[in-house]
Parts: structure tokens; C-alpha cells; sequence
């Protein structure tokens, strides 16, 4: 266990010092606040209701529950039940870019919650999965760069947040097939009715 650890600091000094530069300073500060991204999400919302068909609107849905269950899981119950403190509070020298709160360490909600939403419109939307997955990234690397998460934090947060998103992923086609049968056995009946 100690040799993991040894090896997680090693990696989040890499990323958090090394590959420090003034351009990644203001591009990951930026990428890993929440408050810049409200604006795209509410447009990708609003573009699965009115332009996603069926399948966007059960997926704006269903995506209400995801974002709820993995903040609740990550957040309310693995942080607590886990309670490790954040590098940026107990390593010194860290390069702190971004406030560096009390709240436990594992997982990186901001890992679990952008993978978890990447593999589930992955599934939905494949045909934009590159884009999905590269702002998980960008999200999940800025959190050990701006010094509040060590790697394996990204890493259990995204294998936790990928779970979540394929379990939430799977509901939400298994409802869109059923209501598309649904709907053709409607159409089946009311043809064999006008037919007679």
C-alpha cells in the first residue's frame, strides 16, 4: 500500500509540477471550474428536448437520475466513507491553482460525474463520443494539475463514474426500444382496424 502511494505522489507531482507552464496555468484553472461549463450544458440540455427526438428527450430524463446518483455516490457517500485528506492539504509544495477545500479527496466527483456523463451519451450519441470523452479528460487531468486530487483519485472516479454512465446509458435505450415497440404496435392496430 505504501508503494501505491509512493507511486500516486510521484505521478501527481509530475502533472502537478512538472508539466507546469503558464498556458496549462490558465487553460486547467479554467477547464476545471464548474461555473464555465453551465452554459454549454444548459444548451446540450435543451438540444436533446427539442432537437433529440425520442431518444434526446429520454435522455435529458434520464440524465437528471445520473447526475444525481453519482454526485450522491461520490460526493455524500464514497468521500465520506473513505475520508482521504486532498494532496493540497497534507504534501508540500504543491502548486494550489484553484481553492482548496476541506471536503475528502476520494473519488474526484468532477471524474466520476464527466465520465460517467461521457460514456452515457457515448452510448446515445456515438457519433460524438471523440467530444464526450475528451472533456471528461480535460476535466479529470485538470483536477491533479490544479493540485486538489491525486491520480488515482481521477482514475477510481472515472472507473466509477464509467459504471454509472453504462448502467444509466443501458436504461435509457432499454426505454427508448420499448417505447419504439410500443409505439409500432399502436400503428399495427390502428391499421388492422381501418383495414376492416
Amino acid at each position: 500500500m505504501d508503494l501505491l502511494y509512493q507511486i500516486d505522489v510521484k505521478v501527481f507531482y509530475f502533472i502537478n509540477q512538472t508539466l507546469s507552464n503558464p498556458l496549462f496555468d490558465k487553460f486547467f484553472p479554467f477547464i476545471t471550474d464548474l461555473k464555465n461549463w453551465y452554459i454549454a450544458y444548459l444548451i446540450l440540455f435543451l438540444l436533446m428536448i427539442i432537437k433529440g427526438g425520442r431518444l434526446g428527450r429520454i435522455a435529458a430524463v434520464v440524465l437528471v437520475f445520473l447526475v444525481t446518483a453519482t454526485d450522491q455516490i461520490s460526493s455524500s457517500l464514497l468521500k465520506n466513507l473513505i475520508e482521504r485528506i486532498r494532496p493540497c492539504n497534507v504534501l508540500d509544495h504543491v502548486n494550489i491553482l484553484v481553492t482548496c477545500t476541506e471536503s475528502f479527496s476520494f473519488p474526484s466527483s468532477h471524474a466520476v460525474n464527466n465520465f460517467a456523463a461521457a460514456l452515457f451519451f457515448s452510448m446515445l450519441f456515438p457519433k460524438y463520443r471523440v467530444w464526450f470523452y475528451t472533456v471528461a479528460t480535460l476535466q479529470a487531468f485538470s483536477r491533479p494539475y490544479v493540485g486538489v486530487h491525486y491520480p488515482s483519485d481521477v482514475i477510481g472516479g472515472a472507473l466509477i463514474g464509467a459504471v454509472l454512465g453504462y448502467l444509466f446509458g443501458w436504461i435509457a435505450l432499454k426505454i427508448n426500444t420499448y417505447l419504439k415497440e410500443k409505439k409500432t404496435q399502436i400503428t399495427d392496430k390502428y391499421q388492422r382496424i381501418e383495414l376492416k
